[in-house]
């Protein structure tokens, strides 16, 4: 069975969670602590960070988008399902753009900031970065969180998914960011009534059951975060 090395709040590591349970793909998993340096984490990916998935085949596959292209073409092409991926290279390339999108430019200007503040220096040490949460950071996530919402809204008002007209790795990378920041309560689902129906046909997908079983010890989810109809 693959193992894949990850942390529950990682963006990324929820993207490769997603795309294995769409793959009917069963997979260990190794939580990482982010502020602690991991010697086994290290030898599999010099960079230190997750996710990383380690098949039994192949060995280590580094990166989120890399992990599911990787699996679409050793799981998704070899048993003949949909690959979450279009079959033109130019709409291979929008989905592409759109997982970079969500997984590096929301996941930075919004993710990071909510989990570094409100996750992660609340139980690190002083030593490895533990402080007082800087408010003008989370002020700056939940501004930039709004036009990421509602450029999902303006997608999927013209396309039904995010990419195009089936689901692909685009609306997984999408919810898998947005479901870190639900988790924490931080995403105006008031504001987008076309993201929040795309969203809630997302996390309604049996692919989800186990994201939304997700809970971090001191840091428990909203009380709407597992609601299908929230």
């Amino acid at each position: 069975m693959p193992e894949l090395y990850h942390h529950p709040l990682s963006a990324g590591s929820r993207f490769v969670r997603l795309v294995l349970a769409e793959y009917g793909e069963t997979v260990d998993l190794t939580e990482i602590v982010p502020w602690e340096r991991d010697e086994g984490l290290l030898v599999l990916n010099p960079a230190g960070t997750v996710p990383v998935l380690v098949d039994e085949t192949d060995g280590p596959v580094v990166g989120a988008a890399v992990i599911g292209e990787y699996l679409s073409e050793t799981r998704g092409a070899r048993i003949g399902e949909n690959s979450l991926m279009p079959s033109e290279p130019a709409e291979r390339a929008e989905v592409r753009r759109l997982v970079s999108w969500f997984l590096d430019k929301l996941n930075d200007e919004v993710v990071d900031y909510l989990l570094t503040e409100k996750v992660f220096k609340r139980h690190a040490p002083a030593t490895n970065g533990g402080s007082a949460p800087d408010a003008a950071a989370i002020r700056a996530a939940r501004g930039n969180i709004r036009y990421h919402l509602s450029y999902v809204g303006y997608l999927v008002a013209r396309r039904d998914c995010l990419a195009g007209r089936g689901l692909s790795f685009a609306d997984l990378a999408a919810a898998a960011a947005l479901s870190c920041a639900d988790y924490l309560g931080e995403v105006p689902w008031e504001e987008d009534a076309t993201a929040k129906e795309w969203y809630a046909r997302i996390k309604s997908r049996p692919s989800f059951r186990s994201i939304l079983a997700d809970t971090v010890r001191g840091n428990p989810p909203v009380t709407h975060y597992a609601d299908l109809d929230f």
